[in-house]
């Protein structure tokens, strides 16, 4: 069952060289517009608040991880890009963060390369279910392997999708998952999104 929040949700969204830019700004976006308190951390290893993206887009943090690292948020959210990702696997800091947010229960949400080469490289969710990137979906075990755009794991509280272009769902169903469908809907309705994208429409997936 879904915990939806009567607060103001706190979200840590993790950036870092070679993040890519489509899915960690549609995730900053999405929730802002769901007025959720969202912090951008910067995991690069130099401490760097800009830093640049996957194609080549400097992205911008509040503050770097470091400095929040004793924080509890309610979701860590993890964009892919494969050198974003390859520097969240190397981060002692990133990993312990999510790993502290896993074992208090809260929502993770990672995204494309990241499930594969973070989660599954330091074997964070060894009974949960997910999804990755096509490119990289082979590196999950063929029994926890969900070959779907955005897949929920309820009884891990892991949120996990597919790529840039699964990026408006994967954070529509952070909304939903800490707020409920009619704030998704809400959301979603102004932005003029895919039809099966209205969750107070269609069931989520």
């Amino acid at each position: 069952m879904t915990f939806l929040h009567t607060s103001t949700p706190k979200i840590a969204v993790c950036i870092a060289p070679g993040t890519e830019e489509m899915e960690a700004i549609t995730a900053i976006d999405v929730l802002r517009r769901a007025n959720f308190d969202v912090t951008i951390a910067s995991v690069a290893s130099d401490g760097a608040l800009i830093v640049e993206g996957s194609r080549g887009i400097k992205l911008v943090a509040d503050i770097a991880l470091v400095e929040v690292a004793d924080i509890e948020f309610d979701c860590v959210v993890l964009p892919g890009g494969l050198g974003g990702a390859e520097c969240f696997r190397d981060s002692p800091l990133l990993v312990e963060f999510v790993n502290q947010h896993r074992y208090d229960g809260k929502l993770v949400a990672a995204i494309c390369a990241t499930p594969a080469v973070l989660l599954q490289h330091h074997n964070m969710y060894p009974e949960a279910y997910m999804t990755a990137h096509p490119a990289l979906i082979d590196q999950i075990s063929a029994s926890k392997r969900k070959v779907k755009r955005v897949f929920f794991d309820t009884n891990h509280n892991l949120l996990t999708s597919q790529g840039p272009g699964t990026a408006q769902e994967f954070a529509l169903d952070i909304v939903v998952q800490l707020a409920g469908k009619e704030r998704a809907a809400e959301v979603a309705g102004p932005m003029v999104v895919w039809p099966n994208m209205h969750y107070d429409v269609f069931p989520q997936k």
